[in-house]
């Protein structure tokens, strides 16, 4: 069954260390005065040879500050496989990323001799950040390269196990991927170790693939909470703690709220179902996006964003999905309820739930989403789809940006348009650019009908339509891309009194209304303390810069908000 588990006997074994490009702003060493300005935000630990100052799938107590002594840093996956990183020494500091909200460690560090150390917690971390800007930007900098430098080792973390050809290994390698979750795959047909698994686990193809977290236990093609829960990914939240805000949507709207709310003081929490960046994090290149002339990657864009707003310490909670939100009011605050059960508060909602991937009426459509039906385009899409030749519907910026990243993989890439051309619906240079790759071939007027597989239940073949003449095609196409718009995730609303329009955006400022119920700022619901930023509501740019100009304006709204709510009655 999904979500499975048991242990996994993994054979002790060692392989080489980690390569580090910038190792000077990778282990920046601290000089005795910088140490001495740190002294005021942690406490003195001392350890014993051989004790662990954190473990692997263990919540992180937060950074330590080497005094006296070493850490022999290594990297430990499910089936007992360690990779030596790095050893630390006096002067050094011990963390990355995750340990500003307090994650799960992604690492084994023993204390090689007696360790003294200055502990940081992360509350404190965050403070230290701010407080100490120069100090504060070193350490940041080197938080980040650290975690990317786990993901691209290649070794530790969740241990995915089965065949590139299945549909839920890209499934999972993207919610870990876009997470900036470091993990491995071993394919049975070539490991021994994963072969056996299989056969001891996987008892029918369903099972597969098999997920080896590092405390040992396997999973059986576990759902996208099933691993975060089993990684550590999500803790043990306060669901008591009462939020300034609740950010629900992590896309770049969200994620700009988060930032500028918990940047001035506001408690947040951050709600995704998923993954952060929303669908602009899919995106292989954004180039039109202001002060990035060389184009930059909506995964990184997001990521940047993502780092920031734990920085100032907002709560990301991801993937939680919320279910329901609660207007009533009862005791003066809102109400979401999540998919784990929990109801968690807050003062304010800002929605920035963004919109869902749009599944066009195509025969057989659902049969092969995960088996060469794809939304999005990542490198492991392109890896699925190398010299071969992939169809992609649509004529946005989206579907533009995919279709020049896929052409630098697949040996063709037909897009299929419904209308007669692009300059509607498409930036002026990716059309430029996408007349002048040689194995990009345009379908206009046209439109997919219906899919066929093979035996394995993978997609092969693609029906496609003339809108003019109603002529049928088929093209031998083992991955078909859809960018056909969006619709708005707005079904967690329902009954909240939270007003949308007739496609299921939510209404804003004036649109709500007129006369004295009027909401006072242009981005506030039809419900006093609601707020709704990004493309889920009505009449919004859709674009990045938009997004996150909203998120940014919001956080005034909601700052005028909430000291009208904590106003004394006259």
């Amino acid at each position: 069954m999904a979500g499975d588990s048991t242990t996994a006997n993994g054979a002790e074994g060692q392989v080489s260390s980690f390569a580090f490009p910038r190792h000077e702003q990778t282990f920046p060493a601290l000089t005795p005065h910088e140490i001495a300005r740190m002294r005021r935000f942690g406490e003195l630990s001392r350890y014993q040879s051989g004790e662990a100052l954190f473990e692997t799938g263990k919540p992180g107590p937060g950074m330590f500050v080497i005094l006296t002594g070493h850490v022999a840093i290594t990297q430990r996956d499910g089936l007992g496989r360690v990779t030596p990183v790095i050893d630390q020494g006096p002067g050094q500091f011990l963390a990355e990323i995750g340990q500003l909200s307090g994650r799960a460690a992604l690492v084994d560090g023993p204390a090689e001799g007696d360790v003294e150390t200055l502990l940081i917690p992360p509350d404190q971390l965050r403070a230290l950040l701010v407080a100490e800007a120069d100090l504060g930007e070193r350490i940041m900098r080197a938080l980040i390269l650290r975690r990317v430098s786990l993901i691209q080792g290649g070794v530790g973390g969740p241990v995915l196990i089965g065949a590139d050809t299945l549909g839920d290994m890209a499934r999972l390698q993207n919610f870990l991927g876009r997470n900036g979750q470091p993990y491995h795959v071993l394919d049975p047909a070539t490991d021994k170790d994963a072969a056996d698994l299989v056969e001891r686990y996987a008892t029918s193809r369903a099972d597969l693939p098999l997920v080896v977290v590092p405390d040992g236990r396997v999973l059986r093609n576990p759902t996208e909470p099933a691993i975060a829960y089993a990684i550590g990914m999500i803790g043990d939240e306060d669901h008591d703690k009462l939020y300034d805000v609740a950010v629900v949507g992590s896309g770049p709207a969200g994620l700009a709220t988060a930032v500028y709310a918990a940047s001035e003081g506001l408690s947040v929490a951050v709600f995704d179902a998923r993954a952060f960046g929303g669908q602009a994090g899919a995106s292989a290149r954004i180039e039109n996006y202001l002060g990035f002339p060389t184009g930059i990657s909506g995964m990184a864009l997001a990521g940047r964003a993502f780092n920031q707003a734990q920085k100032f310490g907002a709560q990301m909670l991801i993937p939680v999905s919320v279910g329901s939100l609660d207007c009533s009011r009862s005791d003066g605050v809102f109400a979401l309820a999540t998919d784990c059960g929990q109801r968690m508060r807050a003062r304010s909602v800002v929605v920035a739930s963004g919109a869902r991937y749009r599944r066009p009426e195509i025969e057989n459509l659902g049969a092969f989403e995960g088996r060469g039906v794809w939304y999005w385009a990542s490198p492991i899409e392109a890896r699925l789809c190398a010299e071969q030749e992939v169809a992609l519907v649509g004529g946005g910026n989206s579907a533009g940006q995919a279709a020049v990243f896929l052409s630098g993989h697949a040996s063709k890439v037909y897009m299929v348009i419904r209308g007669g051309g692009l300059g509607a619906s498409m930036s002026r240079y990716l059309i430029e650019r996408i007349e002048a790759t040689p194995n990009i071939e345009l379908l206009f007027n046209a439109e997919v009908v219906g899919l066929d597989g093979g035996e394995e239940g993978s997609l092969q073949r693609v029906r496609w339509r003339s809108r003019l003449g109603g002529d049928e095609n088929a093209l031998d196409i083992r991955n078909l891309f859809l960018f056909v718009g969006a619709d708005p995730a707005t079904d967690w609303l329902d009954g909240c009194g939270v007003m949308v329009d007739r496609g299921g955006f939510v209404v804003t400022g004036a649109q709500c209304g007129k006369g004295e119920g009027q909401p006072a700022s242009a981005l506030e619901t039809s419900v006093p303390g609601v707020f709704a930023v990004g493309d889920v509501r009505s009449g919004s740019v859709k674009r990045v810069g938009g997004a996150i100009g909203e998120g940014a304006q919001v956080v005034a709204a909601l700052h005028g908000f909430l000291a009208d709510a904590v106003k004394p009655a006259l």
